[in-house]
């Protein structure tokens, strides 16, 4: 009983991890516009977006329950089936969050559980329906929703804007940004914690510590907004860097239409116990956005990497996840070796990515010629935060390659530039 008691520990301390994880991954997707377009301070950004995830997470229990009770059997989880589950979405958050990648960590952690339930009890203890009607089928109706519906708000809020002053209209539109990111925040802790709160549950009941078909306890939701909030407040300043550079260029009014359609999207989602992904949703309405807009444009080479990536996600973590199970099976002594691998991986993606400092400091720093020629510009919210309208191309300003006409002299006697070569 006590070995037990230790493992059911252990996998409650591994998901508030996961949980941090989430944080730290996501904040772009809320707090990205407004750190690139100076509406706020960065520091203040995320400290917002934390207090709000907070909030969030004791809004709702439904996306919560989908995992804990509808995804997966109950009668076939082993706590060490979640505790492996974790170890794979951990390790793809962390090593996304490294490269700057938005992934989805909702699908990173939905890909753990399947993989570690299935190396455990096989296919049949995944069940099918909830996968397909909750988890799969929203992760391709998000992004296109919130992509519609950003492009049609972008559309309609440069109609109501037409004529207005253009210095007093981006100014009243990031004070929108302001709250369309706190509204982003919130519905990320109504969507996100919970699914750190239905993986908690699902392992107190796979270990007996409560009984089947319960709700999170209170201490479950409370620790798992902390974590959460926690990891927000730290700030993802990797990702939200790469989010500044590059799926398309963004002004303020396209900023706050995208970020209001996001937040629509994923309450709704909450409220229906839908386990979407706030990336997805924030990443389609950041395109519609910047289609929206008379001469935007949406730079596909960066979309289809960003694509690839999220359709990598759920195979990517339930492989680990498999085999973490696979491991975990031989005993104890299995499990401590998965542990000291998720403790080592962990430690070692942190020390490389200190080659690289990125923070509040620096987040909004701009890479250099070289480095932009080197790396396909980023992904979400230059996106979401750029001010000025796309440069212009090759065709639209030839001033840089066509030399200025020599400046005509008073003395047609004076030789010529050429004629002093």
């Amino acid at each position: 009983m006590e070995s037990f008691s230790l493992i059911l520990a252990i996998v409650v301390v591994t998901a508030l991890a996961f949980d941090f994880t989430n944080g730290f991954h996501d904040t772009a997707n809320a707090m990205a516009t407004t750190i690139s377009t100076g509406a706020l301070k960065p520091k203040v950004a995320v400290a917002m977006s934390a207090a709000l995830n907070l909030v969030g997470a004791f809004l709702s229990v439904e996306v919560a329950n989908t995992i804990s009770k509808g995804l997966v059997d109950e009668a076939g989880i082993r706590p060490e089936v979640i505790f492996a589950a974790l170890v794979g979405a951990i390790l793809w958050n962390l090593l996304t969050w490294l490269v700057g990648l938005p992934s989805s960590s909702s699908h990173a952690l939905m890909g753990g559980l399947i993989g570690a339930t299935v190396a455990s009890a096989g296919f049949g203890a995944v069940h099918g329906d909830v996968l397909v009607t909750k988890v799969l089928l929203p992760a391709i109706a998000a992004p296109l929703v919130a992509g519609i519906a950003a492009m049609l708000a972008t559309r309609l809020t440069y109609r109501m804007g037409r004529g207005a002053d253009t210095k007093a209209s981006e100014k009243g539109y990031r004070a929108g940004q302001i709250a369309s990111a706190g509204l982003v925040s919130l519905a990320h802790g109504t969507n996100d914690a919970q699914k750190t709160m239905g993986i908690i549950t699902l392992a107190l009941v796979a270990g007996g510590a409560v009984a089947p078909d319960s709700d999170p306890p209170v201490w479950v939701i409370l620790s798992a907004g902390l974590a959460i909030a926690l990891g927000t407040y730290l700030g993802g300043w990797r990702i939200i860097r790469t989010m500044g550079k590059g799926l398309t260029d963004l002004q303020p009014q396209q900023g706050f239409a995208a970020q209001t359609s996001a937040a629509t999207v994923i309450l709704a989602s909450s409220h229906l116990g839908f386990s979407l992904s706030t990336t997805h949703s924030v990443s389609g309405s950041v395109m519609g956005a910047g289609l929206g807009r008379k001469g935007g444009v949406v730079r596909w080479s960066t979309a289809t990497r960003m694509f690839v990536a999220w359709g990598l996600t759920l195979p990517a973590a339930a492989l680990v996840a498999a085999i973490a199970e696979w491991v975990c099976g031989f005993g104890s002594w299995g499990t401590a070796v998965v542990a000291v691998f998720l403790v080592a991986s962990s430690a070692a993606i942190w020390k490389i990515s200190r080659r690289e400092v990125v923070d509040h400091t620096n987040v909004n720093d701009h890479d250099t010629p070289e480095t932009v020629s080197e790396e396909p510009a980023g992904v979400v919210t230059q996106a979401i935060a750029a001010v000025t309208p796309p440069p212009a191309g090759p065709s639209e300003d030839l001033s840089a390659t066509i030399p200025a006409p020599a400046p005509a002299t008073a003395d047609p006697q004076a030789p010529s530039a050429a004629s002093t070569v």
